[in-house]
């Protein structure tokens, strides 16, 4: 649907000489004919999103809270979760606004599209990578490079330590005491094992995700492709404008480039800013 999507859009975006004029183009028949392919992509990819990852929320929520006044509660099929559904979801929906923005051509070739969506490494948890940056690599021919080869093994390693050594054995103090916290036993812990619990809780999560970061990084780096990085030292972040700019940067870029500006951002006054923050959160 979104390689079918943008192909429309551009289609709908040419002026009479065949160039490409991007959201001011052509006509205004046009324009609501590229607006229709736009809308059709973010339903069909969003709707999607919310079957696999929602649906289940929605009906125990429904049933909670809605069922007990109107009745009969809802009894919806339970889907199984997709692997990475999120991740590729975004980085297709990003293309097909990038295309819609004219920032990249539509692609033709539906290969090089499906290898964009799919590309391994970074498929289950990221970094979600932009059809501007990772596209023309992967059109490119690849050789084997000993230098390519040598730091994306260093970046494997690397993060293999985070996960494997660092993330995994501070789970294991960290799950001892959350799980007496779970079982009633709060209150006969001391409060400096609970704090330095959800202190490493803090590295765990930080460990294990950027550790995974830096695999899939490796990974493609071994195959000449270079994706974007998704940690900067978040945890020595000075405030939490600082950290939400370091951490997970590829999700939280998303979100800044294709939600927060497409809602006006700041520049339609405090209390729209406001309002697309909370939207974005």
């Amino acid at each position: 649907v979104d390689y079918t999507m943008a192909r429309f859009i551009e289609r709908f975006g040419r002026s009479a000489d065949g160039r490409f004029e991007g959201l001011p183009g052509a006509d205004a028949k046009a324009n609501i004919k590229r607006r229709i392919a736009l809308v059709v992509s973010l339903c069909f990819d969003l709707g999607l999103l919310f079957a696999f990852k929602y649906l289940g929320f929605f009906e125990e929520t429904w049933n909670t809270l809605v069922a007990p006044w109107m009745g009969k509660p809802l009894n919806l099929p339970k889907l199984l979760l997709p692997m990475g559904i999120s991740f590729y979801t975004f980085q297709s929906l990003s293309y097909v606004i990038d295309v819609y923005r004219g920032k990249v051509p539509a692609c033709r070739n539906i290969a090089n599209y499906a290898l964009y969506v799919t590309f391994f490494p970074q498929l289950v948890a990221g970094p979600i990578e932009r059809a501007p940056h990772l596209m023309p690599q992967l059109a490119l021919e690849h050789r084997f490079d000993v230098a390519d080869l040598q730091a994306g093994m260093f970046r494997i390693l690397q993060g293999f330590f985070k996960k494997a050594v660092l993330a995994d054995h501070l789970g294991v103090f960290v799950d001892a005491v959350f799980n007496q916290v779970a079982a009633g036993y709060a209150m006969q812990m001391s409060p400096l094992d609970l704090a330095i619990a959800g202190v490493c809780f803090t590295f765990q999560i930080y460990f294990d995700f950027s550790g995974y970061s830096d695999i899939a990084i490796g990974i493609a780096r071994i195959f000449g492709v270079r994706l974007m990085e998704n940690f900067n030292a978040p945890l020595l972040a000075t405030s939490i404008y600082d950290f939400w700019k370091r951490w997970h940067i590829s999700l939280t870029s998303w979100f800044r480039e294709y939600v927060y500006f497409s809602l006006g951002g700041s520049h339609k006054g405090r209390p729209r800013a406001i309002v697309n923050v909370l939207v974005v959160f």
